[in-house]
């Protein structure tokens, strides 16, 4: 007997301002990279470390 996968989805209000955050309280340790991407186009790229 199989079980259909369960979706979840959330909406969320739209944001006050144009700022965008990222938790990363829940990341493990260790280098990062970060793409942001419109249109399949790569607008920025930059790296970070979480210690």
């Amino acid at each position: 007997m199989c079980k259909k996968p369960i979706k979840y989805e959330s909406k969320i209000e739209e944001l006050p301002s144009n700022k965008i955050y990222i938790n990363v309280n829940n990341m493990k340790e260790g280098n990062y990279e970060l793409n942001i991407v419109h249109k399949n186009i790569l607008i920025k790229k930059t790296t970070f470390k979480k210690k």
